[in-house]
């Protein structure tokens, strides 16, 4: 119970932290993106020719596609570990790690993966739907020679598009976090004490990666201003 105590801690922490929603002093690489996503909406709405912005939509709305189809066949995958329970644990007999060899605790764990795969999913899906909508609202975005005489309409336009765009891509984050977390909960099959240390390994990866990375420190960056 402590280690998925510990698990589910690590998770919404991590989600906390990245997301913002309890501020440091330290932004991380999320909310840096999140705020050149808002700049390029607002750059965007004040060219004649938006063909290149489309295409990064489209960029988006195929990726988040991607990874959606993939934690469907991981949802299959792991229906069909569940027809092969015996074979699983005969190899698992076999093995010099302390996998589980318990029928009942086995497939009470990878249920537990398919839920998260299944969260995954959820999240793909919503964070894809609402990609198109901010294609949709991107291609509201009025003309900037038809609003000359009034400019707050078009940051108007081009902040709601940007909103929806900042919620699919914290709709997708989720979705690639509860990825990055499933490797970690993998190490409960071989006992709690292994899911605790492979959850702290995986958190420890993730926060480099939002608050020490290469890829944030570009992102801060000062740049000149359209």
């Amino acid at each position: 119970m402590l280690a998925i105590a510990w698990f589910a801690l690590a998770w919404i922490g991590f989600a906390t932290l990245t997301d913002g929603r309890f501020p440091i002093g330290r932004i991380s690489l999320t909310r840096a993106m999140n705020a050149h996503r808002r700049r390029w909406m607002r750059t965007a709405a004040r060219r004649d020719l938006r063909m290149i912005d489309t295409a990064i939509l489209a960029g988006l709305q195929n990726g988040t596609a991607f990874f959606a189809s993939t934690t469907i066949f991981a949802i299959g995958g792991c229906f069909a570990l569940l027809g092969a329970t015996d074979q699983v644990l005969d190899v698992a007999h076999d093995l010099p790690i302390p996998l589980v060899a318990d029928r009942a605790a086995f497939e009470f764990k990878v249920f537990g993966l398919i839920g998260i795969f299944a969260y995954a999913f959820f999240k793909f899906g919503w964070s894809y739907r609402l990609f198109n909508y901010s294609s949709i609202l991107f291609g509201a975005i009025p003309m900037k020679d038809d609003v000359a005489d009034n400019p707050a309409a078009l940051e108007a336009a081009a902040d709601q598009a940007a909103d929806i765009n900042i919620l699919a891509g914290r709709h997708f984050n989720a979705g690639l976090r509860a990825i990055f977390l499933s490797i970690g909960y993998l190490g409960w099959f071989a006992g709690p004490q292994v899911l605790m240390g492979t959850t702290t390994l995986v958190l420890l990866v993730l926060l480099r990666r939002q608050f020490l990375s290469h890829a944030r420190t570009a992102l801060l960056k000062d740049t000149p201003a359209p």
